[in-house]
């Protein structure tokens, strides 16, 4: 393809160099350049891609895109842009023939329930009859072929270069989380959405916003760049759930449990064998638990009927659906009938949701027995309200690591004991081996009795000083039940 026509809608400040240079792909990885590549030099927040513009070129870039003034090659071609990153959705989006505007593309972007909802839309247009692709924390999909997800929402180029494989695949919708960083990085530019989904905002990545506002705002982003013939649906029940449709000029619709709006949903019974919900005054018995759940089905519903699908088909759909991998994922041992729950809570926001579901489906005096960690190298300033939550809301508690990566796991853990009241102090022990925590928490179950094992959910591994090993919370769990084959 031309340089001229990938560079189509990129805000451009110079160019050094002919736009008739015939461009083989695109890379934002200096190593990963070949020759006739073009190089996007994004500043990002671990290392600056200006710095590896020589690299680039040696390695055989015919054309360089960056913020910086022009080079002296003249064997190369510079565009000096406003803002790379954005500009790299935009000409990975070209480059790939442009395949968001022949999907039904619908992003779900808020603090929790964004992997629920994606996957849930997922599994319900495929049983709806429809070919699908999915992106998410968890996994990308294909239809039925697996690609293992390395991000909420991946890099612009290979997002778009995902898109286009779903397009010639013959997916007609895709579901796709819209993570935070993902829009304030650019990588979601160039993409034409035709729905947008807000679940709830609440306290996360800090670390990277530095404000709330700020957190907010990149969020709202999304929803104000939707064009008019895109559908947004919000939470009316969060207090910012409004604010994130004021400058939308897409179609807006509502969901609550609690108010009027356009799907309106209540809860009849909410047990382990599932939920009993009136959405829109048609009673429907759902396979999920829990109210944060309630709220993951009426946003679902609304955008499959935004979506033109048939209402009681969706309905009779969705009733026989589960949720996505390690969130509220239960077992039941064999003998004791006690409850293992993982759950990706990594939030204060999602640790209380679960521990709320799980008081609410208590039938007397089960203990319940929480096992939960933080995750290093992020934001710090959630660790002490996650140890409170989680010691409130929970008879028994053992701190222990989450994914600790750089960091002193030992640390965390004091960083999460800071502060707590006295009451909260008699509760809690600390073990920072995730595997003994865990162990520790069924040897002290009884008959019934409920453990939370919260953090980390799908998760496949444990993230210590760089080095990934396997590691997996429900196979923890079951083996000890003795539920695993041998």
């Amino acid at each position: 393809m031309l340089l001229r026509d990938i560079l189509y809608k990129v805000p451009i400040r110079s160019v050094n160099g002919s736009t008739e240079t015939e461009i083989i792909d695109i890379q934002i990885d200096s190593r990963r350049v070949t020759k006739g590549s073009l190089f996007v030099a994004v500043r990002g927040a671990a290392a600056d891609g200006h710095a590896f513009i020589e690299t680039a070129i040696s390695n055989g870039a015919v054309a360089i895109v960056g913020e910086n003034e022009s080079g002296t090659n003249s064997n190369v071609v510079y565009v000096q842009v406003e803002h790379s990153a954005h500009a790299a959705g935009i000409m990975a989006h070209n480059f790939y023939g442009q395949p968001s505007e022949s999907l039904k593309l619908v992003g779900v972007t808020g603090t929790n329930g964004k992997t629920t909802v994606a996957t849930l839309l997922f599994k319900l247009f495929g049983a709806l009859g429809h070919k699908c692709g999915l992106l998410s924390t968890v996994e990308n999909r294909i239809g039925d072929d697996i690609i293992e997800a390395t991000h909420t929402t991946p890099d612009a180029v290979s997002l778009n270069q995902l898109l286009r494989r779903m397009l010639d695949e013959g997916c007609g919708f895709v579901f796709m989380e819209v993570s935070s960083h993902a829009v304030r990085q650019g990588r979601i530019a160039g993409l034409s959405f035709a729905g947008g989904l807000f679940t709830n905002i609440t306290h996360d990545h800090l670390d990277y916003h530095k404000t709330f506002d700020e957190y907010i705002r990149v969020k709202k982003m999304f929803f104000d760049s939707l064009p008019s013939s895109a559908f947004a649906i919000s939470n009316a029940d969060d207090k910012r759930g409004t604010v994130m449709l004021q400058n939308t000029h897409a179609k807006r619709h509502l969901y609550s449990l609690r108010t009027l709006a356009d799907f309106k949903g209540k809860i009849v019974e909410n047990s382990l064998g599932g939920l009993v919900m009136s959405i829109n005054d048609q009673e429907v018995h759902f396979r999920m638990i829990g109210e944060f759940n309630a709220y993951n089905l009426l946003v679902v519903y609304g955008a499959a009927t935004c979506l033109g699908e048939d209402k009681q088909e969706v309905l009779r759909c969705l009733s026989m659906l589960t949720g996505a991998e390690g969130r509220f994922d239960y077992s039941v041992s064999p003998k004791e009938r006690v409850i293992a729950i993982v759950d990706y809570a990594h939030t204060p926001d999602a640790l209380l949701n679960v521990l709320t579901t799980i008081q609410k489906l208590k039938k007397g005096f089960e203990q319940v027995i929480t096992v939960v960690g933080c995750g290093g190298d992020r934001d710090k300033t959630k660790r002490p309200v996650m140890a409170d939550v989680a010691c409130e809301h929970s008879d028994r508690v053992i701190f222990t690591s989450d994914n600790p990566r750089s960091e002193d796991p030992a640390q965390i853990i004091r960083d999460m004991e800071e502060g707590l009241p006295a009451a909260a102090r008699r509760k809690y022990i600390s073990i920072v081996d995730r595997r003994e925590a865990i162990k520790t928490a069924i040897s002290l179950a009884g008959k019934d009795d409920i453990i939370l094992i919260a953090g980390k959910g799908h998760e496949k591994y444990q993230d210590i000083k760089g080095v990934k090993s396997h590691f997996d919370d429900k196979e923890i769990v079951q083996d000890m039940f003795g539920l695993l084959d041998k």
